[in-house]
């Protein structure tokens, strides 16, 4: 379990594809540090394990499904990535209940700043559509944010300064691929509500 607050942005030493597995090693000098193989990081949204630890590094096998579904695959060396540890039982729950379990991708569809502030327009799932809503949360890369408006076609969010200079979202663009995990709260409430039976 995660919050969506990133701890730091790390930046991809490589991404090595071989016939038997997918490796990813990140650099993340305050992260690295802190943790052992086998203790779950949120890499740019997606919960991975860590496999090998040294210095300031640390590396992840990428299963197919992460793949599939995360904008993972598409990292280059020199990209920086969104780094969160797994929170604490005992921790602060600063932004919202994130999984780690990216739902998909989407584009981002335009970029606008307002004074310090920027506005992200990002493209909207159809499949997904339901799950978001006018002052909802939602993790992108990772970070909590809160949408501020939805239309039928694409969501939109704003981001302040600090978000943008401590977490990658600063360096999107128009184009880009963003991971996206929608609130776990609704998809149980949707959940409840299939499985529920005839009312007396």
């Amino acid at each position: 379990m995660f919050t969506g607050l990133v701890r730091e942005v790390g930046q991809v030493v490589w991404l090595r594809r071989s016939d038997r597995i997918v490796q990813l090693l990140v650099k993340g000098p305050r992260t690295a540090t802190r943790v052992r193989v086998g203790e779950s990081v949120s890499v740019n949204g997606c919960c991975l394990t860590v496999t090998a630890q040294r210095e300031d590094q640390f590396m992840f096998d990428l299963l197919a499904e992460s793949l599939d579904r995360t904008n993972l695959g598409h990292l280059k060396p020199g990209r920086p990535v969104n780094l969160e540890r797994a929170l604490r039982v005992d921790g602060r729950l600063g932004g919202h209940f994130v999984q780690g379990h990216v739902d998909g991708t989407a584009q981002v569809v335009a970029l606008e700043e307002k004074g310090p502030d920027l506005r992200i327009d990002i493209a909207l799932p159809e499949e997904f559509a339901r799950y978001v809503v006018y002052k909802g949360s939602i993790a992108i890369n990772g970070v909590s944010l809160t949408v501020s408006a939805v239309n039928p076609a694409n969501f939109s969010v704003w981001v302040i300064p600090h978000t943008l200079e401590n977490t990658n979202l600063g360096d999107l663009e128009a184009g880009d691929l963003v991971n996206l995990e929608f609130d776990i709260l609704a998809k149980y409430v949707e959940r409840l509500m299939e499985t529920r039976g005839p009312e007396r």
